[in-house]
């Protein structure tokens, strides 16, 4: 078996991220991207890599068995990094039906077929191959003001989008005790940072700010969610499908739980100092309070001393070094920009359930 990774939804925000580190980082490591280019993934992300020959990009579906099938026979991975999904809780709400179709029934075709192939190495092979599945902190629903999510903390999910997440969750963890796979799993919380679509919050608000669009905080801002550098956070990826215990989870925070509203006007003072030629200067301006998610959680926080404990993993990047790099890059990265917003999406309120917007 070579030293190869299949990751699928390789061509998203942390997919890429993690293609982008694995090819610098790791030499000798192959790397097989598997994403289906809907209108969060996006080849521009993986520009630096596709020429690269240890890379290889397959455009498809992880809920098309025949081609998950084909692909670990002939490239025969020796993990399998599982990242594809839906991933907008907005977008969930306004259509649950492919957030069930990917997250759900694709984790379950990629865990199938997995454990097809697994099942047929030799037993040495057996040994080393790795499952891992990339999931999220809102399978555990909404926290009080204090506490934090441990990785034995119940789910309690409260969108179409954290229910499809936990049900893929539970999943992995049935194909580890029924059949042997040997599976991970980590649950993350809130990833910004480069390349990231702008529906969600730091680069809508990014974006937004430049253009002297208003800046919509959902309710009265105060909800509260821990922000998580997407380079740590592939930083962590990488160490739990090297070093994790197969069957464990490993939840993965930034430290830095912030309120919405403290974010966007965090957002606001970097693009006044980077931009104070703007007409609308200063930025805060543009804040603008709209209706509230429906089911919108209060607040999420992780406890990642597991990891730091078992693997040595902790977070490098402050949020404030990180949401300065974040701003730069989008300031700088128009042409990257345009490309990924000319499709269906234009920055408009998703997440009224039908409701006119």
């Amino acid at each position: 078996m070579s030293d190869a990774i299949l990751i699928t939804g390789g061509a998203g925000f942390i997919g890429s991220c993690l293609v982008r580190q694995l090819i610098a980082a790791e030499p000798a490591t192959r790397v097989i991207t598997l994403d289906k280019l809907t209108y969060a993934g996006n080849l521009d992300s993986l520009q630096p890599v596709l020429a690269d020959a240890r890379h290889r990009f397959v455009h498809g579906d992880v809920a098309d068995a025949p081609l998950v099938t084909q692909l670990l026979q002939t490239e025969r991975p020796n993990k399998v990094i599982h990242l594809a999904a839906e991933s907008h809780v907005d977008r969930s709400i306004d259509g649950p039906a492919p957030f069930v179709q990917t997250n759900v029934v694709g984790t379950f075709t990629m865990l199938d077929a997995a454990r097809d192939y697994w099942k047929a190495l030799p037993p040495n092979e057996q040994e080393t191959f790795r499952f891992l599945h990339v999931s999220t902190d809102e399978v555990f629903g909404s926290l009080d003001d204090d506490g934090a999510f441990t990785e034995t903390t119940p789910y309690s999910p409260r969108s179409p989008y954290s229910a499809s997440k936990a049900a893929s969750d539970h999943l992995v963890r049935a194909y580890f005790h029924t059949y042997g796979v040997p599976t991970l799993i980590t649950n993350c919380s809130n990833n910004y940072g480069p390349y990231q679509f702008p529906e969600k919050l730091i680069p809508l608000m990014v974006l937004n700010a430049l253009e002297g669009k208003p800046l919509p905080v959902y309710g009265d801002g105060q909800n509260v969610r821990d922000w998580l550098f997407v380079e740590d956070h592939c930083q962590a990826l990488r160490l739990v499908a090297n070093q994790g215990v197969p069957g464990e989870t490993y939840n993965i925070g930034g430290n830095s739980e912030r309120t919405n509203l403290d974010v966007v006007k965090q957002i606001c003072r970097i693009v006044d100092h980077l931009r104070p030629d703007l007409p609308h200067f200063p930025c805060d301006s543009l804040i603008n309070f709209v209706a509230d998610r429906p089911g919108h959680d209060r607040r999420y926080a992780i406890d990642a001393g597991k990891i730091r404990r078992e693997l040595g993993w902790e977070p490098q990047q402050t949020f404030e070094e990180g949401l300065a790099a974040t701003v730069a890059w989008y300031l700088t990265n128009s042409e990257w920009v345009g490309r990924v917003s000319s499709g269906d999406y234009q920055r408009e309120r998703l997440g009224l359930a039908g409701e006119s917007r």
